[in-house]
């Protein structure tokens, strides 16, 4: 059973029509949780605007629980959590203020859906005295995620809820997300982190509006048609700069300590000698393990 079908959605912006998304179709099961990864810009969180109903697309349609995104809105507003990319809850109120108004809004009680929370909650719940705007990264994240939650949503709509959270939060809330699928809750996120990307069920690869490629994480890793090499020197710029040059190079990316890259043949030992000819030092070449990273970066191509 499918939770949210789009098909061929559309955004321009400004008198340019410059295009945001770009005829994007997809759909997501109930119960899973499914990541929408690229860049910023790529057109994320355009998408989420228009699915919650705060956007009307320009072309295409799409649903959200069998609702029609431009015609029922106030069913599909009823019955979706949705936690925009920049904390938006209200700065002057109190944790307990905030749960509170978010509750009457939707017609219920915090005490009604606790369960849902309680997990997050109990976290935040002995600074609930304390104003919103006083919080730190990872308390604000877990704030909204109450008030995302605190109406029992069908579907839950993150967009970029890691960004700019400490690594130790970002841990948490995942696995504040595995708790909350197993609550039947349909999950979308969106992330610019590309090691997040493993952490979902499916995703799609997004960017410039287009989607290139949608999967399960493993299956997109397993797709990668080229042997990738890691590659090392002790000088990273002039590594990439000889790699660059390298006749059989096909590409070639800094990679954390060391360069990724694929060659139009298997001669690792060519490379070697080449890279050392070029009075490079430190030269070390051996297989890596492909990422979704490495992926995403293949299907700009």
């Amino acid at each position: 059973m499918e939770a949210v079908v789009v098909k061929n959605l559309t955004k321009t912006y400004g008198k340019e029509k410059t295009v945001a998304v770009d005829d994007v179709s997809f759909s997501v099961n109930k119960g899973e949780l499914f990541g929408l990864i690229g860049p910023d810009g790529a057109g994320k969180s355009s998408i989420f605007r228009m699915l919650t109903t705060l956007l009307l697309p320009d072309g295409g349609s799409a649903s959200v629980d069998g609702h029609d995104i431009v015609r029922d809105f106030r069913q599909i507003r009823s019955s979706v959590g949705y936690m925009p990319g920049k904390f938006s809850l209200y700065q002057d109120l109190t944790i307990e203020e905030n749960l509170h108004f978010f509750a009457t809004v939707f017609g219920t009680t915090i005490e009604e859906n606790y369960h849902l929370i309680q997990d997050i909650y109990v976290q935040i719940e002995p600074f609930k005295n304390r104003r919103a705007g006083k919080l730190s990264g990872g308390m604000k994240q877990k704030l909204a995620l109450c008030c995302a939650l605190i109406h029992k949503p069908t579907t839950l709509f993150l967009d970029e809820p890691t960004t700019g959270v400490d690594p130790v939060s970002r841990k948490e809330f995942w696995e504040m997300l595995k708790r909350l699928k197993e609550q039947h809750i349909t999950i979308l996120v969106s992330t610019p982190y590309m090691d997040e990307a493993s952490l979902c069920d499916r995703i799609a690869l997004i960017q410039g509006g287009k989607i290139l490629s949608i999967d399960t994480p493993q299956n997109i890793v397993n797709a990668y048609p080229d042997r990738l090499l890691a590659v090392r020197a002790h000088e990273m710029y002039r590594l990439l700069k000889a790699l660059e040059s390298y006749p059989a190079i096909l590409s070639s990316y800094a990679f954390g300590e060391y360069a990724h890259a694929t060659l139009a043949d298997t001669d690792t030992e060519a490379l070697q000698a080449y890279l050392r000819g070029q009075g490079l030092t430190g030269v070390e070449v051996k297989d890596a393990d492909v990422t979704i990273e490495d992926s995403f970066i293949k299907l700009l191509h």
